[in-house]
């Protein structure tokens, strides 16, 4: 393991215990709030974003539209695979916001075209990810790991242990059913995380600005945790080849 890779084991170690650390008094009383906001959001929204995610769920295990037409990288370092993982979390960044941008500014309506349209970029980037860290996702595991990615992304933080232990463990888990995963669950908890960002979204004019805040943010919360999770794949397998 050479210098990089130590930095990064630290850093991993660091992100973990950030990750899994308890809710604070500011983070409890947002649940609260949230909850209160949820019930302000128009119930088409909420049925918008639960079929979205169902269908990215589908598309993502059973159809191949998402695969990347590039093969996985091979016989990249760990350090040249985070340049480019960074270089495309930038990217998709940057799309993202411009779709929040563009929704945003029509209010309610073009609004409501935002909640697919960022699901699907969203795993669009993690499928671009997975072929940088030289998993192939033409596998049907690696898809599903893809969804455990989201999900740790988009949790509550009482619910993050057990999700990072079957990521951190994919090796062990990657022979589970794909009927195991708790898709209402899934989709309540995506839901929830966004509640607040993506309501104020659908508000005319101001939603533009919104829109390009919410957008970016939640891509670069799950690209962070993405480039993480296949750090510590490619970690792991390089010990056990040791």
């Amino acid at each position: 393991m050479n210098i990089y890779e130590e930095e990064i084991k630290r850093e991993l170690y660091f992100w973990k215990l950030m990750l899994l650390d308890s809710p604070n008094v500011l983070q409890r009383v947002s649940k609260r709030y949230q909850i209160k906001i949820h019930n302000l959001i128009p119930k088409r929204v909420n049925e918008l974003i639960t079929s979205s995610v169902k269908g990215i769920v589908q598309t993502t295990i059973f159809g191949w539209d998402l695969i990347p037409k590039e093969k996985p990288k091979t016989n990249l370092s760990l350090e040249e695979r985070d340049k480019l993982a960074n270089e495309l979390l930038i990217k998709y960044k940057k799309i993202a916001a411009v779709e929040g941008a563009g929704t945003g500014f029509g209010g309610f309506i073009l609004g409501t075209v935002d909640f697919p349209a960022l699901i699907a970029i969203k795993m669009k980037f993690l499928f671009e990810l997975a072929h940088i860290y030289g998993y192939n996702t033409q596998i049907k595991s690696e898809r599903v790991f893809l969804l455990y990615i989201f999900q740790l992304a988009f949790s509550e933080k009482g619910k993050r242990k057990a999700l990072l232990d079957i990521v951190e463990d994919w090796d062990i888990y990657s022979i589970m059913s794909v009927d195991e995963i708790d898709w209402e669950k899934f989709q309540k908890d995506y839901r929830d995380s966004i509640d607040f960002r993506k309501m104020l979204q659908i508000i005319p004019v101001v939603g533009a600005a919104v829109g390009i805040w919410a957008n970016y943010s939640l891509l670069d919360e799950l690209g962070k945790i993405g480039i993480n999770c296949y750090r510590m794949r490619v970690l792991n397998f390089q010990e056990k080849e040791e």
